[in-house]
């Protein structure tokens, strides 16, 4: 699939800053978690690429495929960057319609782009099965109370607001809830894990956190709409008459682009490699063995890369098959990432398992990409599903 001539160039600008901008903080910025400050600066930083006419707001609700192209760019050179504003997108893009409260209580951070979110599912006793989870929400009068833990939440440490995953016990379904530190309150733990070094991750912790009504997140959208905010159409588009479907595909898709950006920095240092090491007095790029690793390499990325923008072709068209084709690019993408850097390690030999060369960070990051929104079996599974109708687990 190719690219518009606006595509090309959001591509083009973007791999440029990220080159000249982020590139040279590498890799001393990826050996520990960014603090919040840091994390602030790096994404005012990533506003200030020129993209010309093409708006923000067209790349974030009109054009996945953009949308995925910046994405591949930015993974390319620091995939942790890429996972800290992904993540924070989404909560942060919904304080607009909450409640008074909260709105007023982070104006100045609003108001200065200095807001960091954090979308908390998961949970240490659960892990993959979040359909019931055991964090919950009690109504109690105008107001939720939010109690449970959450673990291996990106952006936990350093995040002012949540959008946190609670079982609703008066409604007795699960609901999304935006819970802020200041006027709520949450404690967190950070953790630490073998890839995304620079993206930091927690455990949080809800005690007893009284959040208004409002901050229900499918209250906000229906209160805004009959408010006619225009911030209701925070989640564009209905995949199979349900905005969160929308959400959870793109966040599944959106991990496969990543990953598409972490092979492409694999391949291009491999090829580079493989021409100027020599062995047995010629380019190791020229035995036989070799050009088959890059065969390999070059497969998965491109192949890859398609699938990517498949999805996002029917995310945009709010096709049925869009949930399941995005678990379908998570699961595949991810894990063809893990081959490909794996093979890159080898193009290079000893010299691959040295930290003086990127590949090993590669192969960290792409490791890591199969486990977070949803890991690989958990993917096979939802696809399963869907193709057969039948459900491997309740």
């Amino acid at each position: 699939m190719l690219l518009t001539d606006e595509q090309r160039m959001i591509r083009d600008t973007v791999r440029e800053f990220m080159e000249e901008e982020i590139a040279p903080d590498l890799p001393e910025a990826d050996k520990e978690p960014l603090t919040k400050d840091e994390a602030v600066r790096y994404m005012q930083k990533m506003a200030e690429i020129d993209l010309g006419p093409y708006a923000e707001e067209r790349i974030k609700t009109d054009d996945p495929r953009t949308g995925s192209v910046i994405s591949e760019e930015v993974s390319r050179v620091w995939p942790s960057l890429q996972v800290t504003m992904g993540m924070s997108r989404i909560p942060t893009s919904v304080v607009d319609i909450v409640s008074e409260e909260t709105r007023e209580a982070y104006a100045d951070e609003i108001e200065n782009d200095e807001l960091v979110g954090c979308f908390a599912l998961t949970e240490p006793s659960g892990g993959s099965d979040t359909k019931k989870p055991a964090t919950t929400a009690r109504k109690d009068g105008d107001e939720y109370v939010i109690d449970g833990e959450k673990t291996w939440v990106s952006n936990a440490p350093i995040a002012d607001v949540a959008m946190v995953v609670a079982w609703d016990e008066e409604r007795d379904q699960r609901s999304f809830f935006i819970v802020d530190d200041k006027t709520s309150g949450f404690e967190t733990r950070q953790l630490e894990k073998i890839g995304w070094k620079g993206s930091p991750t927690g455990q949080m912790f809800f005690d007893d956190c009284r959040i208004p009504e409002r901050n229900e997140l499918m209250t906000a959208v229906s209160a805004a709409a009959a408010e006619d905010d225009e911030e209701s159409g925070v989640f564009s588009g209905e995949i199979g008459g349900n905005p969160l479907n929308t959400m959870f595909a793109s966040m599944r898709n959106g991990m496969a682009a990543i990953s598409v950006g972490i092979m492409q920095a694999a391949f291009e240092d491999a090829v580079d490699y493989a021409k100027d090491r020599t062995t047995f007095e010629k380019p190791i790029g020229q035995h036989q063995l070799v050009q088959e690793m890059l065969y390999d390499i070059k497969v998965k990325l491109e192949t890859s890369r398609q699938l990517v923008y498949h999805v996002d072709h029917l995310i945009d068209q709010n096709h049925d098959d869009a949930r399941m084709m995005s678990s379908l690019a998570k699961g595949y993408v991810c894990e063809a990432s893990v081959d490909a850097t794996s093979k890159a390690i080898q193009v290079y030999g000893g010299n691959g398992l040295s930290k003086d060369y990127p590949l090993e960070r590669y192969f960290r990051d792409a490791r890591t990409m199969t486990i977070p929104d949803g890991t690989t079996e958990i993917q096979k599974l939802i696809v399963g599903y869907e193709l057969t109708d039948m459900q491997a687990y309740k």
